[in-house]
């Protein structure tokens, strides 16, 4: 099978990653990605092992070895060593209209046979007057209030 995204190096990112494994300090996973460039390159005096050779060397899955060249080859070193950031979008179970009439209620008098609001109750009122569509835990009611005394 033939590889996709192949790895050179060029001298300057060779040596980089050779004092980077020398001086053996840093976190675990950029040292393993260093020896992972390291075993795939493909330039002159790299050694070009196939992939299941390097896993098989470095104990690592096969995955990571395809995973780390393709983004050597996408986005350069630095991107080899940066942490993926995160794209997932959250959507919000309330909105501002809805924090505010969950302070009010939160701030209206308990139901009968109750001294006070708990945070599940709130959470079950709220969706009980169809302020929240989806439900809403008291984890949600207990950040909306704390951040309103």
């Amino acid at each position: 099978m033939t590889k996709k995204y192949r790895v050179t190096l060029t001298p300057e990112e060779r040596e980089f990653l050779n004092a980077m494994i020398r001086r053996g300090r840093g976190a675990a996973r950029k040292l393993a990605r260093a020896r992972i460039l390291l075993k795939c390159d493909e330039g002159a005096g790299g050694p070009a092992l196939s992939d299941d050779a390097v896993a098989d060397a470095l104990d690592v899955g096969d995955a990571t070895v395809a995973r780390v060249r393709q983004v050597f080859v996408e986005q350069g070193l630095e991107g080899v060593f940066e942490p993926n950031p995160g794209t997932r979008q959250y959507a919000r179970k309330l909105d501002g209209d809805g924090e505010a009439r969950l302070v009010t209620l939160a701030c209206s008098s308990p139901p009968q046979g109750r001294s006070r609001w708990t945070l599940r109750l709130l959470a079950d009122r709220m969706v009980l007057l169809g302020h929240a569509q989806d439900g809403l835990s008291y984890e949600t009611v207990r950040r909306v209030l704390k951040k309103t005394n």
